[in-house]
């Protein structure tokens, strides 16, 4: 329930027990009832009070339920100094000097490179399925 149902809830409550109270007091004294009429009145008058005080203390309190942010008191640390990373050294590669075209040793390259190599034009089907010629290096 909201808060505002919460207070007239209550303070309807607390009006009905005042005046059922005020009634059940009257009905005893039925030979002055009619000289006390502002008794009723009075006690009816605090008794909305009485509700609208403990209903507006009830829907004031604080509720656990709903999430609260809490700032964590902690220190914030210096910003991360960035380097170049360190220079690496690679070994060379030997380089492979190119195999001249239409010599024994290219043709067997191409060969054992290539299952497709047609030694007669020098070319190989590749993966796209065309024609390549064969450079071997």
């Amino acid at each position: 329930m909201n808060s505002l149902a919460k207070t007239l809830f209550l303070t309807a409550t607390a009006a009905a027990i005042t005046f059922s109270s005020i009634a059940t007091a009257s009905a005893d004294d039925w030979r002055y009832r009619h000289h006390h009429n502002d008794d009723a009145l009075v006690g009816g008058a605090v008794g909305l009070a009485t509700g609208l005080i403990v209903g507006s203390a009830i829907a004031s309190a604080p509720r656990y339920d709903e999430p609260r942010y809490i700032d964590p008191p902690y220190e914030y640390e210096d910003a991360p100094v960035y380097r170049a990373p360190p220079p690496r050294y690679y070994r060379p590669v030997p380089v492979r000097a190119e195999i001249e075209p239409w010599t024994p040793q290219w043709e067997r390259y191409c060969s054992y490179r290539y299952r497709t190599f047609d030694p007669g034009s020098g070319t190989f089907i590749g993966n796209d399925g065309r024609s390549h010629f064969c450079v071997a290096s």
